[in-house]
């Protein structure tokens, strides 16, 4: 196993900046996942681990040595594409093993990797035929043991599981999330998806126009997000964003937020008094909470085991709220929704996340 380490790392085409000043640690044997919407610099950041993008600034190591005039085939590294990129006229068999054959390997060798690769994905049965009669699933399993057999220090996977359906998805995702348990190497996987990022990852790093905006493993990003892009991006249902305004009168500080109860905490230390309030939908409840507001119901999400409901408040804000899935309200209701100030995630007018005072009973 060997960790990454990234240095002031940028990436430039002409005037433009793809990647920005981006410092991370990647540690021994982790599953680090890189997430961002389209276009925020993710697969280009693994391209440069991998050797195929140049790095304009700063330095990329892996262990302890910098690679960055390192060509790819000498980085000891293994990336899995989007693609899945087999060879049509060659075997299972053929495909997983001609690269190690083009390293010159011994045949008893090349056969030794081709079977533990087999084996570890349960792909034995398949080693005989060609791509064509391979279903999606089973050549993204071939293209994850073609990395497999070289037994490299890392494995790079850009966006593998987009090219499934969903039901594949959540089983390729059940799959990889076994083999990097029974591997133990570091795996680096890209994707757009959160879903898939908060199921698979030791540690998430969250990027947007090229930059950081959070690293941490998946329950501190979903219950402490350090920003709103942060807090607006990951978790599904998506959470709620309320605007508020904030006073200090007589040092306690007072939130106040259209359509729903004024309620105060002891301190929320930032001068600014315009705010942002989230909150998860599997915090909002019906008819309860020490923070209430009348609404009525605009929509009804049925999705099997709950039931999102899409509540419109007196000021027009319009709440996600998370029921069972055996929820007895419709379209029209009117109902009284309410949470919990403890529920809440404070932000400034910058964005950034604010830590509340709050009293022992919230």
């Amino acid at each position: 196993m060997v960790g990454l380490t990234l240095r002031n790392v940028g990436k430039r085409y002409g005037a433009l900046n793809i990647i920005k000043g981006l410092n991370l640690d990647i540690h021994d044997g982790e599953f680090l996942v890189l997430v961002g919407p389209s276009g925020c610099g993710k697969s280009t950041l693994l391209r440069m681990i991998a050797g195929l993008e140049d790095i304009s600034d700063g330095t990329v190591s892996i262990g302890s040595r910098v690679v960055n005039d390192l060509p790819a085939s000498r980085r000891e590294l293994s990336m899995v594409f989007q693609s899945y990129a087999l060879y049509p006229h060659m075997s299972v068999r053929k495909n997983l093993a001609f690269g190690l054959q083009n390293f010159k390997m011994s045949k008893a060798e090349v056969e030794r990797r081709v079977a533990d690769a087999a084996r570890i994905l349960q792909i034995e049965p398949l080693l005989d035929r060609k791509p064509r009669q391979l279903s999606g699933g089973q050549k993204q399993r071939v293209a994850i043991g073609r990395a497999i057999v070289r037994e490299p220090q890392l494995f790079l996977f850009d966006e593998p599981l987009s090219n499934l359906d969903a039901e594949l998805r959540v089983q390729m995702r059940a799959e990889l999330a076994s083999l990097y348990n029974r591997l133990g190497t570091t795996m680096i996987y890209v994707t757009h998806d959160q879903v898939e990022a908060m199921t698979m990852a030791s540690r998430i790093v969250v990027l947007r126009g090229g930059k950081i905006e959070q690293v941490g493993t998946p329950q501190e990003l979903y219950t402490r997000p350090q920003n709103l892009f942060v807090a607006g991006f990951i978790g599904s249902p998506k959470i709620n964003m309320l605007k508020a305004s904030l006073s200090k009168p007589g040092g306690q500080a007072r939130v106040s937020v259209d359509g729903l109860a004024d309620f105060t905490i002891p301190d929320l230390p930032t001068r600014d008094t315009d705010l942002t309030l989230c909150v998860r939908p599997s915090s909002v409840r019906i008819g309860a909470g020490s923070i209430t507001g009348q609404g009525s119901i605009r929509l009804v999400e049925y999705l099997g085991s709950e039931t999102l409901l899409h509540v419109a408040l007196s000021s027009g804000q319009v709440l996600l709220v998370s029921d069972s899935g055996k929820t007895a309200y419709h379209v029209g209701d009117a109902i009284t929704i309410g949470f919990d100030a403890a529920d809440l995630h404070y932000f400034d007018a910058a964005g950034l996340r604010v830590e509340p005072t709050l009293n022992a009973n919230q």
